[in-house]
C-alpha cells in the first residue's frame, strides 16, 4: 500500500489518494474467493467445489472486486492512517477511482483530523464552591416527604377539589369540535399540581365538586409531540366522580420509630440535617468542579470538526441503550420523537466531553504527563475487581495505549483540580 497523495483541503480536511498494488488485489480477491466459494453454485459442479476460473468465466472476471475492494479497505484502513502520520477521527467521502487486475485498487477519501488545541492559563484557576445552608424549613420538608409516603388516601366529602388532591375524573377531547386519538379517559386518578397533563388543564380542575360537568380550555404546546394536536386550542368535556386527599400521621415518636431507627422527633431532625449537610456539601464540591471544568474549555481554542461531536453522540446514545436496555425504534414510538429529536438530548454533554476531553489531552501534553507501568497495573487491577474479571481479559478488551490516555487524561484533571483556588461560600 502507498500514500499517492495528500493535501489539506480545509481546516482538519486532507484529501487523500491511496493505493493497493496488483499483487495486494490478487490477494485480495483470493482470500474473498475462499470466504464466499461455499455458497456460490456453478453448473456442472458441487456448490462450493468450482475454481475460481470457473466462477469468474460463468459470473464475470470483477465477480470478486466489490467485495475485494472492500476488504482490502477495511482490513488496511489503520495502515493507511498510520503512514499519513495524522491523528484521525473520521473518513468521509470515500471513492474507488480505478479497480483493475494489472494496476490494482486506488481510492480516495477525505481524512478528518484532531484539531490543533491551544490552552493556557489553566493553573490557579479561580472557582467559587456555593454551599447551600440547611435551614429548618429544609429539614421539615424532609419529613413531611416521609409522612406523605406512609399517608392514607382518604375519599374527601363536602368540600371541592384542592391543590394536591387527587381527582377521579372522566374527560375527552376535542379540537375544531371533533375528538382525537388518545383524548379520552374514564375515571382517571389525576393529581392535582402533578401537572401530568398539558398546561393549563389541572388549575381548571381546582374548585370543581362531585359530580360537577364542567369544560377545560387549553392550547397543547408548540412542542407537543403529535403534529397533529401542537399548538392547538382544545376543549376537555370533564366530570368528577371522586375527590381523594392525603391523610398525613402526626409527627410524634410513635411516628419517627415507625419510620426510622431513631426514637424521637429531634434525633431524626438531627440525623436529616446532617444528611442534608453531607447532600449539600457534594452538590457544592460538583458545582465547583463543573464550573473548574467550564473555565478549562473556555480557556481552550480549537476549530473542532463537527464529526467529533456526532461521534460522542453515537457513544452516549449507545450507553443509553445499555443502560436503559430499551430499543431507540420503540422509544421514538412511544415518545412521538425522531432521530434528531432524540440524538438532540445528548448535543449539549457530547460537546462538553468532548471539548474537555480536547483540553485536558493538550495540557497532558504540555505537561509531559505520562502513563507509569505501576500506573497501568493498577488501573487494570482496578477494572478487572470492579468488573470481576481477570486482569488478562480486561487487558484483551481495553487496549494499553487506550488505557494509557485515559489515565494521562486523569492525571491533567487532577492537575488542574489541585492548582485551582477554591473559595467557599455560604448560601
Amino acid at each position: 500500500m502507498e500514500i499517492i497523495s495528500q493535501n489539506n483541503t480545509a481546516t482538519n480536511t486532507y484529501a487523500v489518494e491511496f493505493k493497493f498494488g496488483a499483487e495486494e488485489f490478487e490477494a485480495a480477491v483470493n482470500a474473498v474467493y475462499n470466504r464466499q466459494k461455499g455458497n456460490i453454485s456453478v453448473p456442472g459442479f458441487r456448490k462450493g467445489k468450482a475454481p475460481r476460473k470457473v466462477i469468474e468465466t460463468h459470473y464475470g472476471a470483477n465477480v470478486f472486486y466489490e467485495d475485494a475492494v472492500n476488504y482490502l479497505y477495511n482490513t488496511n484502513i489503520e495502515t493507511v492512517v498510520e503512514k499519513t502520520g495524522l491523528d484521525v477521527v473520521d473518513v468521509q467521502n470515500l471513492e474507488v477511482t480505478e479497480v483493475s487486475k494489472e494496476n490494482g485498487v486506488t481510492l480516495k477519501a477525505d481524512f478528518i483530523a484532531k484539531p490543533e488545541v491551544e490552552i493556557s492559563d489553566y493553573k490557579g484557576i479561580n472557582v467559587k464552591k456555593t454551599v447551600k445552608t440547611v435551614t429548618d424549613e429544609a429539614v421539615d420538608a424532609e419529613i413531611n416527604k416521609m409522612r406523605e409516603r406512609v399517608a392514607r388516601i382518604v375519599t374527601v366529602e363536602g368540600r371541592a377539589v384542592q391543590e394536591g388532591d387527587t381527582a377521579v375524573i372522566d374527560f375527552e377531547g376535542f379540537v375544531d369540535g371533533v375528538a382525537f386519538e388518545g383524548g379520552k379517559g374514564e375515571k382517571f386518578p389525576l393529581e392535582i399540581g402533578s401537572h401530568t397533563f398539558i398546561p393549563g388543564f389541572e388549575e381548571q380542575v381546582i374548585g370543581k365538586n362531585v359530580n360537577d360537568e364542567f369544560d377545560v380550555n387549553v392550547t397543547f404546546p408548540e412542542d407537543y409531540n403529535s403534529d397533529e394536536l401542537k399548538g392547538k386550542p382544545a376543549v376537555f368535556k370533564c366530570k368528577v366522580h371522586e375527590i381523594k386527599a392525603k391523610e398525613m400521621p402526626e409527627l410524634d415518636d410513635d411516628f419517627v420509630k415507625d419510620v426510622s431507627e431513631k426514637d424521637t422527633v429531634d434525633e431524626l431532625k438531627a440525623e436529616i440535617r446532617e444528611n442534608l449537610e453531607k447532600q449539600y456539601s457534594e452538590e457544592a464540591a460538583n458545582n465547583a468542579d463543573n464550573a473548574l471544568m467550564d473555565e478549562v474549555i473556555a480557556k481552550m481554542k480549537a476549530e473542532i470538526p463537527e464529526v467529533m461531536y456526532e461521534r460522542r453522540i453515537d457513544d452516549i446514545a449507545r450507553e443509553w441503550v445499555s443502560r436503559t436496555r430499551i430499543d431507540i425504534k420503540d422509544y421514538l414510538k412511544y415518545t412521538g420523537m425522531n432521530m434528531a429529536q432524540f440524538r438532540a438530548n445528548f448535543k449539549e454533554p457530547a460537546k462538553r466531553q468532548v471539548e474537555l476531553r480536547l483540553a485536558l489531552e493538550k495540557i497532558a501534553q504540555l505537561e509531559n504527563l505520562e502513563a507509569s507501568q505501576a500506573d497501568l497495573d493498577k488501573e487494570y487491577a482496578d477494572l478487572a475487581e470492579q468488573y470481576k474479571m481477570e486482569v488478562e481479559q480486561v487487558k484483551k478488551s481495553i487496549p494499553e495505549d487506550m488505557l494509557a490516555a485515559d489515565i494521562k487524561i486523569e492525571k491533567a484533571l487532577d492537575l488542574v483540580k489541585d492548582s485551582a483556588v477554591i473559595e467557599e461560600v455560604k448560601e
